[in-house]
């Protein structure tokens, strides 16, 4: 793990591939979905396409990044196929997939796992109440459900992301109880990379009727989780939903070191745009913090993925000169 005293951030060079807006889950907040059938989905050729235009050396990871088909819809064969597919496609281009696609079953799991480097699953939040508010029409968003989806990862030894989401609904000793799960699955199967405390942002597409997550909160609950999650578990914040250089470098200072994927566009927060690598230089470097990327799978876990992907993962750490501490 980076030492306590190091000056370090990172950030992963990134690029969201989507297959569908569709989703079943209705969140009041959410500014991503789209109805099922309202939104065509993306085609190999189409993927190919974008794929060949973005240049190696800028883009490491594809995040593929889907709304959820219903688990009994007669089209959950097809866009989990899909999603292996882009996958598949994704790394014999040379880029390395990380999937967020929502709930997953053990076996689609189990079969992503082939031809994803990390995987990822945002908790949101542990505590029921929110059933009743902005999950009133979220099946998948059930609590055990998504505990679940961390457990298999575990089990499958799948090198992991999750998250809370602030402002919501919570209270602060729901974020506590949500982190204290997730340090909890982690001492048990040590495969949480890094947990996202993403700050509720009001877009343009949500039902959500509520202001932005306090900024002045967030070193608060960056602190409150650097104390309840294992050292080696990374605090990741998007820097596109702290628009305050101060509040950033807060952030930062009271134990964030991560900065997640940085691309052209923000697919979850499409209002905010993403702040990219110079400008985030421009800020860090006169605080005394260096920006470095980092791959989509941190080096301690390279021994649990298959050969295929270990060997080219190895490969391109060397050809960048990419650092190998445990968290670049």
């Amino acid at each position: 793990m980076l030492n306590e005293n190091s000056r370090i951030v990172t950030y992963s060079p990134a690029y969201t591939i989507v297959p569908t807006y569709e989703c079943f889950n209705r969140c009041s907040y959410c500014n991503f979905r789209s109805e099922p059938g309202k939104s065509p989905w993306l085609t190999l050729a189409a993927a190919a396409s974008i794929l060949q235009k973005l240049p190696r050396k800028n883009v490491w990871e594809i995040l593929i990044l889907s709304g959820e088909v219903h688990p009994h819809s007669p089209k959950r064969e097809e866009w989990f196929q899909r999603i292996y597919d882009l996958c598949q496609l994704a790394f014999s281009m040379g880029f390395f997939p990380h999937t967020n696609a929502g709930t997953l079953s053990f076996e689609e799991m189990q079969k992503l796992k082939h031809v994803n480097v990390s995987m990822g699953l945002m908790l949101e939040q542990l505590t029921p109440k929110l059933l009743n508010t902005v999950h009133r029409h979220a099946p998948s968003k059930l609590p055990q459900l998504r505990l679940q989806q961390l457990e298999w990862a575990g089990e499958l030894q799948i090198p992991f992301t999750t998250g809370l989401l602030l402002g919501i609904g919570e209270t602060f000793a729901d974020c506590e109880e949500t982190l204290a799960a997730i340090s909890e699955l982690h001492q048990r199967y040590h495969h949480i990379q890094e947990v996202i405390l993403q700050p509720h942002s009001p877009g343009n597409q949500q039902t959500f009727d509520a202001p932005p997550f306090d900024p002045h909160k967030l070193p608060e609950i960056i602190a409150q989780a650097r104390q309840i999650l294992p050292p080696e578990i990374t605090i990741q914040i998007p820097p596109n939903l702290v628009k305050d250089d101060q509040w950033l470098l807060a952030c930062i200072g009271a134990g964030a070191r991560d900065l997640g994927g940085i691309g052209p566009k923000d697919e979850v927060n499409p209002d905010y745009p993403h702040i990219q690598e110079q400008e985030l230089r421009e800020i860090l470097q006169p605080a005394g913090w260096e920006l470095v990327p980092r791959l989509p799978i941190y080096p301690q876990f390279d021994s649990w993925l298959s050969a295929k992907l270990q060997t080219a993962v190895t490969s391109l750490r060397s050809e960048f000169k990419i650092q190998n501490s445990r968290h670049i």
